[in-house]
């Protein structure tokens, strides 16, 4: 079970991911890209971050080879913004919640309207 220590920085890791990956400029991540949850390891050296995009999951998929060839730079800035120990290693995992979400959401509006 996560201890409230670990879930609070799993929650600064994803905000602070959330403005990295707008500041990147590789061309292979989407602009629509969201950074839906991030899970932390108990000691603290792994972190699995999951993003979706608006573009559909080709582009989420396109997305994380962009991430993945930045891990480095992620990590480092991570470090120093949110002035870790140890900064873990990065694994990015694409989810299709976002595009799942949509598709529920137009058929909720196909059934109502």
């Amino acid at each position: 079970m996560p201890n409230f220590k670990n879930s609070r920085m799993a929650e600064d890791i994803k905000r602070e991911m959330t403005a990295l990956v707008r500041e990147l400029k590789d061309p292979r991540i989407d602009k629509l890209l969201t950074v839906v949850r991030a899970d932390l390891s108990g000691d603290m050296s792994v972190c699995k971050v999951y993003v979706s995009s608006l573009g559909g999951m080709d582009k989420t998929l396109e997305s994380v080879k962009g991430l993945e060839s930045a891990a480095g730079f992620i990590r480092r800035e991570l470090f120093h913004r949110l002035k870790m120990r140890k900064s873990p290693e990065l694994t990015f995992i694409a989810d299709s919640s976002i595009e799942r979400g949509a598709e529920i959401s137009k058929k909720l509006n196909d059934l109502l309207g």
